[in-house]
């Protein structure tokens, strides 16, 4: 059933719609009746979407993030529009932050009513993670392009299919012993759910959310070697945890090839937590789910024996 929502009917542009977030926010827009754009580098990766929308809903357009006359094109005659991009590799200032200014004033000239960037929680022109650092040269690019632009930073995203669960999942299948990256620093871990609710809050009502910045956090405030804990134990798995000493971490880290990269290590050596005076998702009408609360059913695929093997015990 359609929602009713002020989008309805309206073109809305997800630029890196194709993404984790992204097809979130598109699944949430489709039922409101939006038309959504998806401005992406492989656009055939939305493919999954097209059962979810009526006839003509769904526009998918070939973006490269890189050209500036690409992403021009892909705003022309929206409504709306969200950037969505973010990377560990290739020219972060390029992606985060200057085709992010780029889509912001595309935007404006074409009339568009609302403008949403995701950047990060911990963003400072200082920070020692390029990712941090450029995001939030990102943010001061898209306000000063886009004035009533809102800003959504949120903490490390989790869901069943990507990001940071499925990985260390398949890790804790897998191996007996494992090292814990930033084992002591804490995170707020976000449904990506929630926070694609929050992208379309912010596109639906500029009035009253544009030219804000919230933080998107979840409940619990977890350190990394208890979330390895809580994945084992979802898998009814005993397995040996062991903190990554920073002497060892580093060098591994800036070695190629290896799961982590430096920006990676850094992020997760300074913990991703909400600031006590950040507009939170509950500002958007959102309440935040906890990790806790999905996992025994995602981590079924990786028990041994999957549904019929033992579950974890309670308590």
């Amino acid at each position: 059933m359609t929602k009713s929502s002020p989008l309805e009917g309206k073109l809305v542009t997800l630029i890196g719609g194709s993404g984790f977030i992204g097809s979130y926010v598109a699944q949430d827009l489709l039922e409101r009746g939006a038309r959504v754009r998806i401005a992406a580098r492989e656009p055939e990766k939305a493919f999954k979407l097209k059962p979810l929308a009526n006839l003509g809903q769904l526009q998918l357009a070939r973006c490269n993030a890189m050209d500036s006359n690409s992403i021009e094109a892909c705003v022309t005659g929206s409504d709306a529009v969200a950037y969505l991009i973010g990377t560990f590799e290739g020219d972060q200032q390029r992606l985060q932050a200057d085709s992010a200014g780029v889509a912001a004033r595309a935007a404006a000239q074409s009339g568009a009513d609302s403008f949403v960037y995701i950047s990060a929680i911990g963003v400072s022109p200082d920070a020692a993670a390029g990712y941090y650092s450029t995001k939030c040269d990102g943010e001061r690019q898209v306000c000063e392009a886009f004035p009533k632009a809102t800003i959504i930073r949120p903490s490390v995203l989790f869901g069943e299919e990507a990001g940071l669960v499925p990985m260390f999942a398949q890790m804790v299948q897998m191996m007996p012993v494992l090292p814990v990256f930033g084992a002591d620093s804490k995170f707020q871990l976000v449904w990506v759910a929630d926070v694609a609710a929050a992208v379309v809050k912010a596109l639906e009502e500029p009035g009253k959310h544009g030219g804000k910045v919230f933080e998107a956090a979840g409940p619990d405030a977890l350190s990394m070697m208890e979330i390895h804990e809580m994945i084992a134990q979802g898998q009814n798995r005993k397995r040996n945890f062991f903190p990554m000493p920073d002497m060892l971490a580093r060098p591994f880290a800036a070695f190629p090839l290896t799961p982590i990269n430096s920006d990676q290590l850094a992020m997760l050596e300074s913990g991703s937590v909400a600031s006590k005076d950040a507009l939170q998702l509950t500002k958007l009408g959102i309440t935040p789910r906890p990790l806790s609360l999905f996992l025994d059913r995602w981590m079924v695929r990786y028990r041994k024996h999957g549904r019929f093997g033992q579950k974890p015990a309670i308590g």
